[in-house]
């Protein structure tokens, strides 16, 4: 009776799905991109997942998603034949089918299919798998923030360039944060200095403020045997210590021109921590990490402090976001116990936590416009402050 129903039960499936494979549909949430969208489906890890979307979908990098609109996954769907996922798509590889399995059952076990395909004879294949070509495999550098030019000891010290004279020998402290890799981003920069005060004593422009604590927090996470990439860099700048930070347009992304054009400047930026991030994950890596380095411009008598934003629908973004916040207010408590700390966390649609593969949060450091934050900004310890106590954040962080 059994194999009769179960007979019964392939026969009507026949009918209801075609014997060609079509790709999935899905609706677009509130917040999502092209690559948070690809995130959730598990299919960040491979650039022809990308491409084929764009195609399926006629889009371009730059184009945004819209909320309720339907579009197509490279997801193939299979009727599964009852005998085994090699039969049923054509394959021979043992181990490509169980990387297959794999992938239904993470797939179910996100909520994001209602059925096991056992049960159901509906098969996810994600287009990589039977549609890309394995990119050549390179060992990855322990740190390309700005590659080593020398080992002043061997496992204990880097020398790196970027830093600048004063602050390029770094002292490796310990591994907390061996295998893990941060994308460091400040914001702005060339032909856009940011938000500015051109009332005070020396012009103060957000991207060079922003870039030296981005510079500070490399080189706290590389101390501590994580891998750093700074985004955006100025070759010439290096740490500074002096209050008043020369406001120039010679910031580059890796070596590239930064657009005039806002949307291709952040696409530039976006790309290049993309294209990092399919390599190491390709490597193996698990924890990899954007944090994009802004400093707000408001009323000159508003105060802020330290504030987050996170991606709108990503758990883990938010996590990090929170313990960011969780160590700046311990910080506060700890050395100005009776001031209090108004910093907070909030999700918002912005276009780097939208578009780009890592997990990533949005800072801002302080409204450049206010004096009392200004000294937030303007001092050097306050700078190196702001940075040690981002990567205590980072690193404590569970993703």
């Amino acid at each position: 009776m059994k194999t009769t129903l179960l007979f019964i039960g392939l026969f009507l499936s026949s009918f209801a799905y075609s014997t060609e494979p079509f790709f999935h549909t899905v609706k677009a949430k509130s917040g999502d991109g092209i690559y948070s969208l690809l995130r959730r489906y598990h299919l960040d890890t491979h650039n022809c997942n990308l491409d084929r979307f764009l195609e399926l979908n006629k889009l371009s990098i730059n184009d945004n998603l819209h909320s309720g609109k339907k579009y197509k996954l490279p997801i193939k769907i299979y009727k599964y034949n009852g005998t085994s996922i090699r039969t049923t798509i054509g394959i021979d590889n043992f181990k490509q089918a169980l990387r297959i399995k794999d992938y239904n059952e993470k797939i179910l076990a996100n909520n994001l299919r209602k059925t096991n395909f056992l049960d159901s004879n509906i098969l996810w294949v994600p287009y990589h798998e039977l549609n890309c070509v394995d990119e050549a495999s390179g060992k990855i550098e322990s740190s390309v923030t700005s590659k080593p030019k020398e080992t002043v000891k061997e496992g204990k010290y880097l020398s790196i360039e970027l830093f600048g004279e004063k602050h390029k020998i770094v002292e490796i402290k310990d591994d907390k944060l061996k295998g893990e890799v941060y994308y460091i981003v400040s914001g702005h920069g060339g032909p856009d200095p940011g938000a500015m005060c051109t009332k005070c004593t020396s012009n103060l422009c957000e991207d060079e403020y922003a870039y030296d604590v981005s510079l500070r927090l490399a080189r706290e996470i590389i101390s501590h045997g994580g891998i750093a990439h700074v985004i955006i860099q100025d070759k010439n700048d290096g740490i500074r210590d002096e209050p008043y930070l020369e406001c120039d347009i010679d910031e580059r992304c890796f070596g590239a021109k930064l657009p005039l054009n806002k949307v291709k400047r952040l696409h530039q930026r976006a790309s290049a921590i993309n294209d990092l991030y399919y390599n190491h994950k390709k490597h193996g890596v698990k924890k990899q990490v954007a944090i994009m380095i802004h400093v707000d411009s408001n009323s000159e008598e508003l105060k802020q402090d330290v504030f987050f934003y996170h991606h709108r629908t990503s758990k883990s973004s938010k996590k990090i976001a929170t313990s960011l916040h969780k160590t700046f207010k311990e910080k506060y408590n700890h050395f100005q116990a009776n001031r209090g700390y108004k910093g907070f966390v909030r999700a918002r649609d912005l276009y780097m936590l939208n578009n780009t593969l890592p997990t990533s949060v949005y800072v801002e450091l302080a409204n450049i416009r206010n004096p009392s934050n200004q000294k937030r900004l303007i001092m050097n310890s306050n700078r190196d402050a702001l940075a040690k106590w981002l990567y205590e954040g980072l690193a404590e962080a569970k993703i």
